[in-house]
């Protein structure tokens, strides 16, 4: 998207959206109540607040363009990371959510310390700001950077600088509330423009009929073969769920706006409302690249697919509309981290550790500063990840997730599960345990390439193995060591909606899996 696709009505559509967007920002800011906390809304979120902000944090434009590449070069295949989510989203909903919310709990680290102890919540306290500061913050700057930089023709610095502090301003402003707010507005302009993209992109090349002759027909197959290198169905089916958990049910960024939930009732809508929305990522994100394949056969490089759709098929003013979703989803992601940093950092490290008695005034103002100084750490880390040559980042961290989820999967896995797994248990999964996957990590992405390793998702599920059989020796072994009760859900009956809604959307999603294999 070079600067000569942007003409003067797409400058105008731009600066419109900005402003509809920090107008929303300053009404949510003034919503929330004086010397109210940053962090959790106020308890506040709505179903749909939860649902837009949890897919909201999950859209980032790399996530655009890397779906549509990957519809472009082997079809709908990878939806699996879409639609397969909606099973620990469920367990989010109906495992997790009771227990976090009847521990009114502010961070996870604060209830695995309810857990195992003091020196757990340390641990994973650190643990999920510097994951957050980079995998969150930097790449998603990163990517951002790299947009607004083409069409401001702006330095990277600086164009980091521009995303942070419009999403800086909603995070310390309005805290989780205008975050929340401001992403159901970002959200539903995202659906709409993805929506007219697919849809104008099918009636070129001349609907879904001449859409399924012109593209090959293992494109429309969700299980492929175990021998195609890039998704194999096992490693899928078993590994999958151990980044799953990890996403969806122990990250900070995406499970905040569930602590925040009015009430149990509004958190396992919104997660469900979640469910659905991520239907939407095959035919707003990956069907597009599927599209271009048709429409543009002879493109050479997939990463382009989603800008070539734009660039040829958009006429002047929605080239502006469709980098204003961009921008949204990076002011979404990026604010949604902000705040779940400044909320583990103040609640877990300063307010725990440092000053129990702190006013919430003192609070707010710590989330304040630490929002700035993840802000500046992060494009530092921007800006050098910007000097390396000839590397494709994305891929290569997509395959790091995989090594990064087995420990916190296990830990919370056992620590809800099983009664009897002891803090050292914990401990030696968190560090140990870490540093195992890690180091096996770089010797699968660096070290010599070998056709004895597996694919990636079944390396990081024998990572889980290993760790979780570990976690239940030591335990096992461990007879006089910590064994602290697990906190109790909330005790309530999961309302008939709620059945109703979850078992709609599980009936919708084996349905897919049915049709398309």
């Amino acid at each position: 998207m070079n600067t000569h696709y942007m003409q003067g009505p797409d400058w105008l559509i731009l600066a419109v959206y900005f402003l509809i967007l920090l107008s929303i920002g300053i009404w949510a800011s003034m919503k929330r109540k004086k010397e109210s906390s940053l962090f959790l809304a106020e308890h506040s979120l709505r179903w749909h607040h939860i649902g837009f902000s949890m897919w909201g944090t999950n859209v980032g434009p790399s996530m655009l363009i890397a779906s549509a590449s990957a519809g472009f070069t082997s079809g709908i295949v990878s939806g699996n990371y879409a639609w397969y989510a909606f099973v620990f989203i469920a367990l989010l909903a109906f495992v997790f959510a009771p227990r976090y919310l009847g521990a009114k709990i502010s961070t996870l680290p604060e209830f695995m310390g309810l857990r195992f102890g003091q020196s757990t919540r340390n641990i994973l306290a650190w643990y999920t700001i510097v994951t957050i500061i980079i995998s969150w913050l930097a790449l998603t700057l990163f990517a951002g950077g790299i947009l607004i930089r083409q069409v401001f023709e702006i330095p990277m610095w600086l164009s980091a600088l521009i995303l942070l502090l419009i999403s800086a301003f909603f995070t310390m402003m309005g805290g989780l509330k205008a975050v929340a707010y401001t992403n159901v507005y970002q959200m539903i302009l995202l659906i709409v423009v993805s929506a007219a993209l697919t849809i104008v992109g099918l009636s070129h090349v001349g609907g879904v009929g001449a859409l399924v002759d012109k593209v090959p027909a293992d494109y429309w197959v969700l299980f492929k073969p175990n021998s195609d290198e890039a998704f194999p169905w096992l490693p899928i089916i078993l590994g999958y769920p151990v980044m799953g958990v990890w996403f969806w049910c122990t990250d900070q960024s995406m499970v905040q706006p569930v602590l925040a939930a009015r009430n149990l009732n509004e958190g396992q809508l919104g997660t469900n409302f979640t469910g659905w929305l991520k239907i939407l990522d095959v035919p707003l994100y990956i069907l597009p690249g599927v599209i271009c394949l048709a429409l543009f056969p002879t493109l050479e490089n997939p990463d382009e697919a989603y800008l070539t759709m734009v660039e040829n098929l958009f006429p002047v003013g929605m080239v502006g509309l469709v980098f204003a979703v961009l921008t949204a989803c990076l002011v979404s992601t990026i604010g949604s981290a902000l705040n779940a940093l400044s909320t583990v950092f103040t609640m877990d490290i300063y307010v725990k550790r440092f000053n129990p008695d702190a006013s919430q005034r003192r609070i707010n103002y710590v989330g304040r500063i630490v929002t700035l100084v993840g802000a500046a750490i992060a494009i530092i880390l921007t800006v050098a990840i910007d000097s390396i040559k000839g590397l494709n980042l994305f891929n290569i961290f997509q395959s790091v997730l995989g090594f990064i989820a087995p420990p916190m999967t296990a830990v919370f896995l056992l620590g809800v599960f099983w009664r009897r797994t002891t803090t050292r248990a914990a401990n030696l999964a968190l560090t140990a345990g870490t540093a195992f996957c890690l180091i096996v990590g770089v010797l699968y992405l660096w070290g010599p390439k070998s056709e004895l390793w597996p694919h990636f998702m079944l390396l990081s599920f024998c990572l889980f193995v290993i760790l979780a059989s570990m976690m239940v020796i030591v335990s096992l072994l461990d007879k006089k060591g910590q064994r602290h009760e697990i906190p109790h859900p909330i005790h309530e009956h999961h309302s008939r909606l709620v059945i109703v809604l979850w078992t709609i959307l599980a009936v919708v999603m084996i349905g897919l899996y049915v049709f398309f294999n």
